[in-house]
């Protein structure tokens, strides 16, 4: 690993004043007082903005740690909108690193977002701490190996072994004829859960499964009659997908229009929020998804001290909107973030964090985030599980059915049948 103090920012600026100053010393030096930087790269605007919906009220949540800081120094979150284009992610990251001088990059909003904060990362070797993306696309997808790993960024989140069998747990409890549909688009999500190799298809065939892969829809696509078609002429009972909300909304009227009835469909990142169930209306009653943080939670914020429970009521007191997954996903993160920089020798020095980043062992409220834990290079694995959205009254709220990688977070009931 290349972990030292002399990272691309500082060889720059090194070699642009090298007649003034000679030598380097290691590290960013910060005056006493001086804050230390950290920049938060997340969707603030576009189809991903439901992940940045709660950021704001985190922050203020975390203002009195953030304050604290560490080493005598308060911490200073510079909040950048990647306005849900990699692109732009891409581009705030490297303004961070270079012309802000961060010491930590922290992002989440699924591998569109965390893909491109990462690469920055390791091009500037500027520590990076992401979340809210399957560990395959963050690893596989950026020409790496689960043993090979990184120099700079580095990652908690589920793998795509952890939603499949968060979406088996669910499907398990019905009766079907097990053939699976799978909508996926073409873009670093899709292409990683439709993997030949270690995607949604040889997971399930290697369980029973008759798996109807429709192919890759280009992202945005607002016509899925070949792939309805398809489904339909194959039997399927099961959908499963990764979509954002347009293009789910679009799929699921015309797969009503067009007479397609499936007994499960269970839609990765487009079922996050009650909000869009409630646009989708009563035909939404019953579709399942992926749930990676609830207010049943059993775990604890080693920075606030708070429950699952009390932070979910906290925002629903504040804003008037129900909780969202992206709560728990981002306290997580700023929990980590914190922790990480409290412990380290010298904030200033890229190898001082990444080190602390190593040595992590901290309680969110996704769980405990332990990277010496894992098997996979530059990541820790934290749990996931399956729920289903149900209406009363005109509301949706979501019960856990299957908790297949987290035995310690309570199961509500069985998944059932849509109607």
């Amino acid at each position: 690993m290349r972990i030292t103090g002399l990272n691309r920012r500082t060889f720059i600026q090194a070699t642009a004043f090298a007649v003034a100053a000679p030598a380097l010393p290691k590290g960013r030096a910060l005056a006493a007082g001086k804050s230390i930087r950290v920049g938060f790269v997340t969707p603030q605007t576009g189809p991903l903005a439901f992940f940045g919906e709660p950021d704001r009220f985190l922050l203020e949540r975390f203002k009195s740690a953030l304050e604290q800081g560490a080493n005598g120094r308060p911490i200073e979150i510079l909040l950048k909108d990647s306005q849900s284009n990699p692109s732009r992610a891409s581009e705030l990251a490297s303004q961070l690193a270079l012309k802000d001088e961060v010491s930590l990059l922290i992002t989440a909003g699924g591998p569109d977002t965390v893909i491109p904060v990462a690469d920055q990362a390791e091009l500037n070797g500027i520590p990076m701490i992401g979340t809210a993306c399957p560990w395959q696309p963050f690893v596989f997808g950026r020409n790496s190996t689960p043993d090979k790993g990184f120099d700079w960024s580095y990652l908690f989140a589920f793998g795509l072994e952890d939603v499949i069998a968060a979406y088996m747990g669910l499907w398990g409890t019905l009766d079907t004829n097990k053939k699976v549909g799978l909508l996926f688009p073409n873009d670093a999500d899709g292409n990683a859960w439709g993997d030949p190799k270690f995607g949604f298809p040889p997971a399930l065939a290697g369980e029973g499964y008759t798996v109807v892969d429709t192919g890759r829809y280009t992202p945005m696509a607002e016509d899925f009659t070949a792939q309805i078609t398809k489904m339909k002429t194959e039997g399927v009972d099961i959908v499963a997908a990764t979509m954002i909300p347009p293009e789910f909304f679009a799929f699921w009227s015309q797969a009503k229009q067009q007479g397609f009835q499936p007994k499960i469909a269970t839609i990765g990142k487009a079922l996050l929020l009650p909000t869009t169930l409630e646009a989708i209306g009563p035909t939404a009653d019953g579709l399942s998804t992926e749930v990676a943080w609830h207010p049943s939670y059993p775990s604890r914020s080693a920075t606030t001290g708070d429950t699952s429970s009390v932070v979910a009521k906290e925002w629903q007191g504040a804003t008037g909107r129900q909780w969202t997954q992206a709560i728990g996903i981002k306290h997580a993160l700023l929990d980590v973030a914190v922790d990480v920089l409290k412990r380290a020798s010298d904030p200033a020095d890229p190898g001082s964090v990444v080190e602390a980043i190593r040595a992590t062992k901290t309680d969110t409220l996704l769980g405990t985030v332990d990277w010496s834990a894992s098997h996979i290079k530059n990541v820790a694995k934290v749990p996931i599980v399956g729920g289903q959205w149900r209406q009363a009254d005109g509301k949706f709220d979501i019960a856990i059915c299957a908790n297949p990688t987290g035995a310690a977070i309570p199961v509500a009931d069985k998944l059932r049948p849509l109607a």
